[in-house]
């Protein structure tokens, strides 16, 4: 009823039950027999606008004792403050009500209209349609609750992941030693250090001949919050075509104009909560900076990109602001096309077919095994990573990215190796979520989490040295590779075990190819940064403007492109 509610508790080992209940306001502790696997029926987090009250479930990792707590109901409301005890959690799991379906149609489809008005738009990607035909993109019709504080955090602290970055990658010893293992057990981790390899030359030569390497860092860092833990936990650090800076930028105008069309509705929503998305103007003003950086007289931005691109419209973004704030022009060529080029000049100088210079290479591509179906593919990397030109990204930069090397970075001296020991790099760590080598599975520490693994496989995720989503492992195969990895034996060093990101849900509203529905969803903010450095010289380093992702609650995976997510925006709370 609506003033009392129980969450049931469940102890899943065979033969063992609890008629234990708590009730809001009300502990219980459990002693478990070890190991008990946990299950906790939360129908409070069912379908309801008004997130009516909120569990936690908090497990002492080395301990057999459960804490259930129930709040009491909350009221949702657009000033819900933050609670310290969840790390900066809205109190309110929702920030407003949803209002009634018959408003909602006219939310989703103003939404529809304004964004394919106002080049909100991925191609359209059907067969018999032109190449050119588009469609809205995925995107939320109201915006979603993040706290404030957790928000501006992550802004401030990605000049600091730049860093790091660049500090990893011109590491090249530290990258090729971390990423050994990965690359005998990954033929695509292997060619990407062979690249590096092949290419050091090159690089060395100019160097010496006083041509400064120019490197362009583009990075995106993404975040959830974590409900067991209460922290604020990075899922991965991308370096290499970080995607739809461009269109969250649009949609962070969509999101302004649905809400202030809400004033004096049953809705109350402030659109001062939304906040400035700066990434349509800060990302073309990094590659312009790069071209500056290069100084060749005509140089042109050449973006690489997958034949067949559905997410053409958030790069052609970035070329329209290129040309209309910088003149300047921007070449689309697949690596195939690249594969075509003539060779460098004496000078590493980089023409495309009519012999214009190219001052930048930005990769929109590059980043799969998919993008080189030869060697010509190949090739056309070596030499652009010989060439003098700015390259976003360098493969040191797209090595410093992998899966690989953000576990090891985690590990005890490692990101202070890179950036020293003080509180900003005591800062950073606090967003390292659980990650674990899988090098060596009878390594003991190694053998315990994969134990605690194949128990709770739920609590995990298993990754390998991909990006462009739809690559992760959960539950039955996860299972499945970590039992093949122990019965081979030696390892699987191709991967990375990481703790599970359990982020709070939240009601929202998704809408696809003009259709929209009502889901618990789950959200992952990114922060857009740019690096640029020639020679010993840091020209740039900022924070760039930020992406939401939401998904139904129900989904693993996350990725817009993909199929999984939704675009969104956040709507801070304080």
């Amino acid at each position: 009823g609506a003033g009392h509610r129980q969450a049931s508790i469940q102890l899943c080992e065979p033969g063992l039950t609890s008629g234990e209940s708590v009730s809001q306001g009300d502990d219980l502790t459990l002693t478990l027999p070890e190991p008990a696997r946990i299950s906790v029926d939360l129908p409070l987090r069912c379908a309801s606008k008004h997130a009516p009250s909120l569990v936690q479930a908090l497990r002492q990792p080395q301990g057999r004792h459960l804490r259930i707590s129930m709040a009491a109901p909350v009221s949702p409301s657009p000033s819900a403050v933050l609670s310290p005890s969840l790390g900066g959690l809205p109190a309110g799991m929702d920030s407003y009500s949803l209002p009634s379906d018959a408003e909602l149609e006219d939310i989703a489809q103003d939404a529809v209209v304004w964004a394919s008005q106002h080049g909100l738009v991925v191609g359209l990607s059907q067969q018999g349609v032109p190449d050119q035909a588009v469609i809205h993109a995925p995107l939320a019709a109201l915006p979603v609750a993040f706290p404030r504080a957790r928000f501006l955090q992550a802004k401030a602290v990605q000049p600091l992941f730049n860093r790091l970055v660049d500090a990893v990658a011109r590491d090249e010893e530290y990258l090729e030693s971390v990423l050994a293992g990965a690359a005998r057990s990954d033929t695509f981790t292997a060619q990407l250090l062979e690249v590096l390899r092949q290419s050091r030359p090159a690089r060395q030569a100019l160097a010496a001949a006083g041509t400064d390497e120019i490197a362009l860092g583009i990075h995106r860092s993404d975040y959830m919050l974590d409900v067991p833990s209460g922290g604020f936990l990075q899922v991965e650090l991308n370096t290499i075509a970080s995607s739809f800076g461009c269109l969250s930028s649009r949609m962070t105008s969509l999101h302004r104009y649905v809400v202030g069309r809400l004033a004096g509705s049953s809705v109350q929503v402030d659109p001062a909560r939304l906040p400035d998305n700066s990434a349509l103007e800060a990302l073309p003003d990094a590659l312009a900076a790069a071209v500056k950086a290069h100084g060749a007289p005509g140089g042109c931005v050449v973006m690489v990109v997958q034949p067949g691109e559905r997410n053409a419209y958030d790069q052609q973004w970035l070329q329209h602001q290129l040309w209309t704030r910088h003149g300047l022009r921007t070449i689309r060529r697949s690596l195939s096309q690249m594969a075509a080029l003539r060779p460098l000049g004496s000078g590493g100088e980089l023409l495309l077919e009519g012999g214009q210079p190219v001052s930048v290479v930005y990769f929109r591509a590059g980043y799969a095994p998919n993008d080189y179906p030869t060697d010509a593919e190949w090739a056309a990397r070596l030499l652009i990573e010989q060439s003098n030109v700015a390259k976003c990204p360098t493969v040191a930069y797209q090595l410093a990215g992998t899966k690989k090397v953000q576990q090891d970075l985690a590990g005890p001296g490692v990101v202070e190796r890179f950036l020293g020991h003080g509180p900003e790099t005591a800062m950073l760590r606090t967003f390292f979520a659980g990650l674990w080598s899988l090098d060596d599975l009878k390594a003991p520490d190694t053998a315990q989490i994969v134990a605690q693994a194949l128990a709770d496989p739920e609590a995990f995720v298993l990754k390998p040295q991909r990006e462009g989503g739809g690559n992760n492992l959960y539950g039955d195969e996860l299972v499945a590779q970590l039992k093949e990895g122990l019965a081979v034996g030696g390892g699987l060093p191709a991967f990375i075990l990481m703790q599970r990101i359990l982020p709070p849900p939240q009601r929202g509203v998704l809408v696809r190819a003009g259709a929209w529905a009502v889901a618990d969803t789950l959200s992952e903010l990114g922060v857009y940064g740019a690096f640029l450095r020639r020679g010993q010289e840091v020209l740039l380093n900022t924070e760039a403007g930020h992406l939401v992702r939401t998904k139904r609650a129900s989904s693993n995976e996350g990725g817009v492109a993909a199929g999984f997510a939704v675009l969104d925006s956040p709507y801070l709370m304080d």
